[in-house]
This record gives C-alpha cells, sequence and structure tokens, in this order.
C-alpha cells in the first residue's frame, strides 16, 4: 500500500474505530462524520486534485473502498453513493458544472444519485420520473425508491426522461417540493441512510442538467452504474477481508474438545474457502480496475464480472464465517452478523446478480467463437 493510500486509511480508521457495531443498531451515521470524511474527500476519493480530491486512480481507490467496507459497509454505501454522483459529474458535465459541483463534493457536502423507481429497479428503462424545460429552469416530477444515502444527502443527482431523450439534473435536497422519506430497519447497511424520495413540480435552473441537453437512457445509466459496480465490488473484497480476520481470530482462540477449532478439519476448511474467496474477488476487482486505467475497451464487463464474482463471494465468505463463530458471531451488531446481512445486500444492489449473469452471457454470445 502507497503511503499516500495508508494515510488515508489510517484517516478513516481513526474516525471509524470501534463505533460501526453502534451506528448499524442505531441506522444512523452521524453528520459530524460524513461532513469530516467528505471535507477531506475521501467518500470521493478519485476526484482529481484540482477539485479538492486525493486524486487517486482506479486500483488505490478500490483498495480504500475496501478497507471502508472491512469497517463499516453503510459508511461505504455512503462512500460509493459519493462517487457514483462524483463520477458521473465528471464524464457527463461541462467544465463550469464540474468546477461549481465537485469542489462541493469534497468540501463537506453529501450526495446520492437516484436511479430505482417503484416501477423500474432492474429494468430501468421503465423510468417514469420526467425532467422537462420551461423556461431557463427544468421541473422534475416522479418518485424514486431505496436510494442509497439520500437520508443524508445535500445534492441528489436525479436520472429521468428528458422530452425523447433521458437526463441527469442535479437537485438540492432542500429544494421545495422534494420529500424524502427513510425507509425503517433495512435489511442491510442499515446506517446508509436508505429512503424514498418524491418529486412534485421540483423546480431547478436549467444549468442543473449534466451536459445541458438529453443523452440516451443507457449512455447515462451505464456511466453512473459503473462507479457504483466498481465501489461494490472493492466493498466486498472488504467484508471478506474483515470475515477471514474475525474467522481465523476466533478458530485459533476458542477450543472444542481440549484443541483449538482451528486444528478441527472441517473448520479449517471453512476458513480456506473465506480465503479462497477474498482472493478471487480482489483478483477480479485488480483486473477491472487496470482495465479502468488503460481505458480498455474490456473495462464494462470487467467492472459487471467484478461486481458479480465480488458479491456473490462476499455472500459465501460471511455464511462461512457465521459457521465458523456461531453464536458468538450472531448478536446484532457483530462484525459477521453485519457482513452476513450487508453482504446479502450486495446481490441485489447496482445490478443484482441475475442481471449481471444475463449482461455476461451477452458478452459471451457476441464476443466467443
Amino acid at each position: 500500500m502507497a503511503d499516500d493510500l495508508r494515510k488515508l486509511a489510517a484517516q478513516v480508521r481513526e474516525v471509524v474505530g470501534d463505533r460501526a457495531a453502534e451506528w448499524d443498531l442505531t441506522g444512523k451515521l452521524p453528520g459530524e462524520v460524513l461532513r469530516g470524511l467528505a471535507s477531506g474527500g475521501l467518500l470521493c476519493p478519485q476526484v482529481p486534485s484540482r477539485y479538492g480530491g486525493p486524486g487517486l486512480g482506479s486500483r488505490d481507490g478500490g483498495e480504500l473502498t475496501a478497507h471502508v467496507g472491512s469497517l463499516c459497509s453503510s459508511l461505504r454505501s455512503v462512500m460509493t453513493s459519493q462517487q457514483m454522483v462524483a463520477g458521473s459529474i465528471e464524464r457527463l458535465g461541462d467544465e463550469d458544472q464540474r468546477d461549481r459541483y465537485l469542489p462541493r463534493l469534497t468540501g463537506g457536502e453529501i450526495a446520492a444519485a437516484a436511479f430505482s423507481e417503484p416501477g423500474a429497479g432492474s429494468d430501468l428503462s421503465a423510468m417514469a420520473t420526467t425532467i422537462r424545460s420551461e423556461g431557463d429552469t427544468v421541473v422534475v416530477d416522479g418518485r424514486k425508491s431505496w436510494i442509497t444515502t439520500s437520508a443524508y444527502a445535500d445534492l441528489l443527482l436525479v436520472f429521468g426522461r428528458f422530452g425523447d431523450a433521458a437526463a441527469a439534473v442535479v437537485v438540492p435536497a432542500d429544494t421545495p417540493g422534494v420529500t424524502v422519506e427513510r425507509i425503517p430497519e433495512p435489511l442491510g447497511c442499515r446506517a446508509a441512510g436508505h429512503a424514498d424520495i418524491t418529486f412534485d413540480g421540483v423546480r431547478v435552473p436549467a444549468d442543473a442538467v449534466l451536459g445541458g441537453t438529453g443523452l440516451p437512457l443507457p449512455f447515462l445509466v451505464t456511466a453512473a452504474l459503473a462507479h457504483g459496480r466498481m465501489s461494490v465490488a472493492w466493498g466486498c473484497v472488504g467484508i471478506l477481508r474483515a470475515c477471514l480476520s474475525e474467522a481465523t481470530r476466533h478458530a485459533r482462540t476458542r477450543e472444542q474438545f481440549g484443541v483449538p477449532l482451528s486444528r478441527h478439519q472441517l473448520v479449517a476448511r471453512h476458513l480456506a474457502e473465506i480465503y479462497t474467496a477474498e482472493q478471487i474477488a480482489a483478483r477480479a476487482c485488480e483486473h477491472a480496475s487496470a482495465c479502468w486505467e488503460t481505458g480498455s475497451p474490456d473495462m464494462v464487463t470487467a467492472t459487471v464480472l467484478a461486481k458479480h464474482v465480488s458479491a456473490t463471494h462476499a455472500v459465501s465468505g460471511a455464511s462461512a464465517a457465521l459457521q465458523v463463530l456461531a453464536s458468538t458471531g450472531a448478536h446484532d451488531g457483530h462484525t459477521v452478523a453485519r457482513a452476513h446481512r450487508d453482504a446479502r445486500m450486495m446481490e441485489i444492489i447496482e445490478g443484482s446478480s441475475e442481471m449481471c449473469t444475463l449482461l455476461l452471457a451477452d458478452h459471451v454470445l457476441a464476443t466467443v467463437d
């Protein structure tokens, strides 16, 4: 780990400390924690330094994300949202919009990306939210569901239909007509600020539309989801590393039948399985990050693969860790109990495992002779 990355990881570790269990149990991340980390650009570490960010590459940014994921998946989820919005602004916004919004995301403000709707989850082509022009403003109407981080957000990046095309518009969360309703007691990432949002005649300046004009919906969605999938994938590596650490420590110190658990071959097999899962997920993420950094045409497929592999292995690894710790790891708030719930959610968000499988199958059919 490079010195700069090591310093950033140490900053996060110092802030989180042993508080992740408390945050999970209360379902809330302290505002001062979020704003403190956002102020240093730690929630969107790949934003270039000219906008106040650390300017990390995909690999180092991924390793920092994994570190955060090993400490607290709810905080990593906020990090994913922040990076999705920042990445979308970098790719879709014009120079003025990058200058206007990115320093806010590295200066303490929190952002959420609003994709999914009651009738548009995996099938985002069914999106019904509308963004329409009225003079020098645009008006947003619609509903978004299960939007991560939106309960904390200062800015909402809203995706919707824009005439015959689509658009992404930056909406301050306190704009009249915006209603945010927190999701009570979600299964996983309980403190990530999941919420439903209603937009009722919400009016913002026309220059809040990224790029200023309508773009094809698949282009918009791919641009934003790619950042989310990479962040989730690396976050799952972090989940696996936390599970491996907890399971190994427990197996070394807990005795059954007069010997440490680690001496029992079936328990040792679980440790090997968790280690294998972590290694496979890490290699998939490293490959995807390399594709990002070289601009490889395989970048999109590698990102989907990394997300799919990491999420499915996080689920199996967390299950194996829980089996090793048994009742010790079954207490609400415990690292492994959190991992077990949080990992399961990772198979759903930013493209379900089923959707990832279909995308990978399409890639095979199109490229393999």
